[in-house]
């Protein structure tokens, strides 16, 4: 299928699904937060509803679409990356179990009407108190800061669209940690599972991926941390299974 591309855009490949994606180097590329996230969250196999909040480009929606057989809705404000989003959709023939909205998330909450079996979102990890920290590239700015949404935003609207018993999955940075547990059990999304994210042997986490049941008893395991690259610099077996 041809599918035109504008300015910068690329072709990449996320290898391991054999999906196509639309990357541009000046507006957004997705990174292995997203990658990590859609393997590491609970998806029903043969059936069932997804939403992926500030969904970007659309990488989250791609991989989940390997891993269940349900219908994925994702979320994006910024019209550039929704573009991008629905083209590399049509480029892998998903149209039919994959659509973007183009729309703030903070109207999702007043517009959906529907529950979902499964949330995930890649949040913006840093907030807005000083603008002058913001990335010069507004698209990135955006996707990197709580400019249009905070943490608390992220978790709210999860909850409000899951159903009782479905999952929320959330991928964050290790400081923020406390907060987005504080925000989940305030919001009734009880955390289940938790696994830190490490760059290196020796290195501190610098992500974290946690998982959460609507309504759900408290019962959280601590996963096997996971390790991105050997002592070689190359990926690890684990990261390797999920990204190529």
């Amino acid at each position: 299928m041809s599918i035109e591309l504008f300015d910068d855009e690329r072709i990449d490949y996320i290898v391991k699904d054999q999906l196509k994606i639309i990357q541009s180097p000046s507006v957004f590329t997705f990174s292995l937060d997203a990658v990590l996230l859609a393997n590491f969250v609970y998806v029903p196999i043969q059936k069932g509803k997804l939403l992926d909040l500030c969904t970007g480009t659309g990488a989250v929606p791609l991989i989940l679409s390997r891993r269940t057989k349900g219908s994925i809705i994702g979320v994006e404000i910024q019209e550039k990356l929704v573009s991008m989003a629905e083209r590399s959709i049509k480029i892998n023939g998903l149209e039919e179990r994959i659509q973007i909205e183009h729309q703030d998330i903070l109207d999702y909450e007043k517009r959906s009407n529907q529950e979902f079996d499964v949330v995930t979102c890649n949040p913006p990890y840093f907030d807005s108190k000083n603008p002058f920290d913001h990335n010069e590239n507004e698209h990135v700015a955006i996707a990197r800061h709580e400019i249009y949404c905070s943490l608390e935003d992220v978790v709210r609207i999860s909850a409000e669209n899951l159903r009782n018993g479905g999952k929320a999955a959330f991928v964050h940075r290790p400081e923020r940690l406390m907060d987005l547990l504080f925000l989940m059990r305030k919001f009734k999304v009880e955390p289940k599972r938790l696994q830190f994210v490490y760059p290196k042997q020796g290195k501190d986490a610098n992500m974290v991926l946690i998982e959460g049941a609507k309504g759900g008893k408290a019962d959280l395991k601590l996963l096997p941390p996971l390790t991105v690259y050997d002592q070689s610099n190359k990926y690890t077996e684990e990261v390797r299974k999920a990204y190529e």
